[in-house]
């Protein structure tokens, strides 16, 4: 710190009257929303009285601007917003100036900052400032305290040389500056011999030159994180190993990897150490209990291995903040010996494979800790066993999280004496039993999360009594019962709020009038059966997550007292799976416009919702979900669909829309789903589906009035998963180009998300669902959409052969070829085709054989090849033999499991271990040619001889006519 102090002087001075003139002028240029500077006005003559303001006791001159926000975490209601008036270079004497954490709308810094020649502490950082840094701040020779960070633009330097003439500079914060064009930057610092404190994180830097000399003697704290180094740090810049005096040591979001160098060991004055989210991946060395000072060390997100047990930490005496979380390689026990951790305030263990009990963990920081611990964090570590009132002893405790674990059993009532709870998160465990009353005295509770376990039971006004100060509750996934009074007004003011399938209704809960913050609500499924109250769809717009999905909701969308602002970024509105009805003109075309730049998702589907849609959709510039399916719109597709050039999902399934498919459709060039099935449109599928919706991963056009062939265009969609055309009357043959579909040709590999989602990892995952025929049935999907490959042509006119390159798609699980007029022979190579589940090519004309290789379809568990012409046996395997036999109806085909072939050769054994691979056309084949080959043999072994020697044939021709002879005699004598 730079301590700046002033004797007391005569308290009848007043300011200097030109300085106060420079300071209305510098008041002129701001914006002040919050009246911060409400103090400054003409009237008042002693401008060392106002806000900010300090003057020196003597002269009257002022010495001190501090016009930093004092709410930087609150939005932008305390910022100071426009620009800095040049009146300021008449404070000519002052020494601090303070304009942090407001507002200056991206201008650059102002160089004649460079002229206050007395200025030592300047701090400018998170104010907004963009550009180039003015090198005439280095002419500011006497500064000490210089911070210029976390700007929201872009603060560059193309040189740090300006540096050089700050001598007598201690604390230096160039974060979030962009140094990429700084060569000489670490050059330039070195010289800098009273530096104490170098901040230098997120600045694009990837490494620092080797010094043969460092003047880093003084540094005590060196911050260095979210750059691009890696392990030529170490081995280059050896120099950070030799900063002795380091007590503040910053590593983290870089990029180093394999073992943590043992040189760190040699900064044994360190307190602080932080080397989260890099990529080492050794075992946590042992030399890490030499740092005897050590309170804070982070190795958060690494790769680590080994067990915890065997590192030495326990000889961390002095340690406060313990963070080993998201290294899954990691594993062990807590040791016991983590009990001499006395002065331990804060450990996170999470996704570390601990697999230990919950009871053996609070033992051991129970011995010397209970008091100091404030948070203890342990989620998705494999810990089992129960919560007990053993945690009641963990007074200071405010955070414990806990989730996605194994935890079993019900809340223990000691939970409700850790007066100190400010965050409860037992997400995911298997926790039952009903919710003890006594939760309801953590009087500073603000987050409670009991999310996904087996609790039941009920929930009054008398759990929540106490909790003033809560701003986030979720209870979703377990049987909670709300019953609370209609009238009750809760005592807290909540922010978050999720319940989804608890069980609230049948009314809609009226308590929700009184939360005036709260910006996320999901309530569906929770029985509600009920209208939405006015009041609701008057203060929808403070929603920015609003789900009342999956009830029985009912009524109409009113015309609201004001237009109705869509919720804002990331914005989701869900009122599907209701019996909402009507129109709905008032919610999509009466809206203003504050929300055109944002991103919405707009679900409405499973209603009674009729009419037409409205054609307003210009004022959704950037949706980018909408989902209309299964309710009762009718009338043509709007033009003004086409202006939703963001959109990446469109849902119309199941309504009873007509006409053509809008040209204008193909302006929605990033969708990625287009389910238009179950409807009445007409006309060709348009060849621009192929062209402008690369992206796209799933096509249904299923049961419409389409015709015309399949554009040969489609086969660009390399990304297209589920492709359903089926009961049309689309003609002409199947394109060969069909193999193009890449996504369907390749199996799911085991990184790949199961679901198509829009939200993940913010206020709430939305999943897309599809609706598909598969198996002759039809199937929902949602969490597992994207593993899921179908192509369905069934129930149109196709002709033509099955072509060859379809088996190419080995993806595939579903394929329907039914009820068209293919002709030809099933490919040869479908068995190519490993990961088919459901394949049906009944109701054509096929011929010939079934394929051999259709034997090795081992996934094959639906087959339907009946009513064509196909002939033969049918191939042996577990999967074919097991179908039904209506599965090879109306065929000349035979063998299980239909009736057996007739055997052609009684001399030709069976397999009786089904180890040949003869079938039964080989056989017929071997029999034709051997008799060929005996008459062949015999007829030529006999005349052979007689055409060769003329003796013979002259006795055999004497032969015969003497047997004719006697024949003719034994004729006559008969009669």
């Amino acid at each position: 710190m730079i301590n700046i102090s002033f004797c007391t002087g005569n308290p009848n001075v007043v300011c200097v009257d030109s300085e106060r003139q420079a300071l209305l002028k510098l008041k002129q240029d701001l914006s002040d929303p919050s009246n911060r500077l409400a103090s400054w006005n003409i009237g008042d003559g002693d401008c060392c009285a106002w806000d900010g303001v300090v003057c020196n006791n003597f002269t009257g001159h002022v010495l001190q601007l501090n016009l930093g926000n004092p709410n930087p975490n609150y939005g932008t209601g305390s910022k100071l917003v426009g620009k800095i008036n040049p009146s300021l270079f008449d404070l000519k004497h002052l020494i601090h100036l303070d304009l942090s954490d407001n507002d200056f709308q991206g201008i650059q810094i102002p160089s004649y900052l460079g002229s206050l020649k007395n200025l030592r502490y300047l701090n400018l950082s998170g104010a907004e400032f963009a550009g180039v840094i003015p090198h005439q701040l280095g002419n500011i020779s006497n500064l000490q305290y210089l911070d210029l960070s976390k700007s929201y633009y872009e603060l560059q330097v193309e040189s740090i040389s300006w540096l050089s003439g700050l001598s007598f500079l201690e604390h230096l914060d160039l974060s979030l500056v962009d140094l990429t064009k700084s060569s000489d930057g670490l050059v330039t610092i070195n010289s800098l011999p009273s530096l104490k404190v170098l901040k230098l994180s997120y600045c694009e830097l990837h490494h620092f030159p080797s010094l043969p000399s460092t003047n880093f003697s003084s540094l005590k704290a060196l911050d260095l994180s979210g750059n691009h180094f890696n392990n030529s740090l170490f081995q280059y810049s050896s120099w950070v190993f030799g900063l002795r005096n380091l007590v503040f040591f910053d590593l983290s979001d870089n990029e180093f990897h394999g073992k943590i160098p043992s040189g760190l060991g040699n900064l044994t004055f360190l307190r602080h150490l932080d080397l989260s989210s890099n990529e080492f991946n050794s075992a946590i060395p042992g030399w890490l209990s030499k740092l005897n000072d050590l309170e804070f060390l982070s190795l958060r997100g690494n790769s680590l291995q080994g067990t915890i047990s065997s590192m030495g930490l326990e000889k961390l005496t002095s340690i406060k903040t313990l963070d080993l979380s998201f290294n899954v390689e990691l594993g062990g026990q807590i040791p016991t010996s983590f009990v001499r951790l006395c002065k331990l305030t804060s450990i996170d263990v999470s996704y570390v494979k601990l697999g230990q009990d919950l009871s053996q963990v609070l033992d051991i920081f129970s011995s010397c800790g209970a008091y100091a611990l404030e948070s203890l964090v342990l989620s998705g570590c494999h810990i089992s066993g129960h919560l007990t009132n053993q945690l009641g002893q963990f007074k200071s405790l405010h955070t414990l999280e806990l989730r996605d674990n194994s935890l079993s059993g019900p809340l223990p009532p000691a939970l409700g004496e850790l007066s100190s709870m400010t965050n409860l998160d037992l997400f995911n465990n298997t926790l039952d039993g009903a919710i003890p009353m006594s939760l309801g005295q953590l009087s500073h509770l603000e987050l409670l999360d009991l999310s996904n376990n087996r609790l039941n039971g009920t929930l009054s006004e008398i759990h929540f009594v106490n909790l003033t100060k809560l701003t986030s509750f979720s209870a979703f996934g377990n049987s909670l019962i709300f019953k609370v009074n209609q009238s009750w007004v809760p005592p807290f003011q909540l922010e978050k709020l999720r319940l989804r399938s608890c069980h609230l209704g049948p009314q809609f809960p009226s308590w929700l009038r009184s939360q005036k913050h709260l910006f996320i609500l999901d309530i569906s499924n929770t029985r509600i059966s009920d209208t939405i109250p006015r009041w609701f769809w008057n203060s929808i717009s403070q929603y920015v997550y609003l789900n009342l999905s999956t009830n029985q909701i009912y009524g109409e969308i009113p015309n609201c007292d004001r237009p109705l602002p869509l919720v804002p970024s990331p914005g989701l509105l869900d009122l599907s799976n209701n019996a909402l009805s009507g129109s709905i003109f008032h919610l999509i075309c009466k809206r203003e416009n504050e929300a055109d730049n944002i991103y919405v998702y707009l679900k409405l589907s499973k209603n009674y919702f009729s009419g037409d849609i409205p054609d307003c959709w210009m004022n959704w510039p950037n949706l980018l979900v909408l989902n209309l399916g299964n309710n009762n719109f009718s009338g043509s597709l709007p033009i003004s669909i086409g202006t939703l050039s963001s959109l990446e999902l469109l849902n119309l399934r199941n309504n009873r829309m007509v006409g053509i498919i809008p040209v204008p459709i193909q302006n929605c060039s990033n969708l990625k789903v287009l389910d238009m099935g179950e409807n009445e449109f007409v006309g060709d599928i348009p060849i621009w589906m192929g062209e402008r919706f690369s992206g796209l991963s799933i096509l249904n056009l299923r049961s419409n009035k389409l015709h015309g062939s399949l554009p040969i265009q489609l086969c660009r969609l390399n990304y297209l998963q589920i492709l359903d055309v089926a009961h049309n009357s689309l003609s002409g043959i199947i394109p060969r180009c069909i193999n193009n579909f890449t996504a369907m040709a390749a199996a799911n590999s085991p990184d790949q998300d199961n679901a198509i989602s829009y939200i993940r990892g913010g206020v709430s995952d939305v999943f897309e669902d599809a609706s598909v025929v598969t198996k002759g049935f039809m199937v929902e999907y949602n969490t597992i959409l994207n593993l899921v490959r179908i192509m369905d042509i069934s129930n149109n006119n196709f002709s033509g052969e099955v072509p060859k390159e379809l088996t190419n798609l080995m993806g595939l699980q579903s394929l329907n070829f039914s009820h068209n007029l293919f002709t030809g022979k099933i490919p040869e190579n479908i068995g190519n085709m490993r990961s088919i589940e459901s394949l049906d090519f009944s109701m054509n004309q096929l011929s010939g054989k079934v394929p051999q290789s259709m034997s090795s379809l081992s996934f094959l568990n639906h087959l339907n090849l009946s009513y064509n012409n196909l002939t033969g046996k049918i191939p042996s395997s577990t999967q074919l033999q097991s179908m039904d036999a209506s599965s090879f109806a109306g065929n000349n085909l035979c063998g299980a499991p239909l009736p057996n072939c007739p055997e052609k050769n009684a001399l030709v054994p069976e397999d009786r271990n089904e180890n040949g691979n003869e079938d039964e056309d080989e056989v017929d084949w071997l029999l034709y040619v051997s008799m060929a080959l005996g008459f062949v043999l015999g007829f030529w072994c006999f005349m052979g001889p007689l055409l060769i020697n003329r003796r013979w044939r002259y006795k055999y021709c004497y032969f015969l006519d003497g047997c004719v002879d006697r024949f003719g005699c034994s004729v006559r004598k008969c009669y």
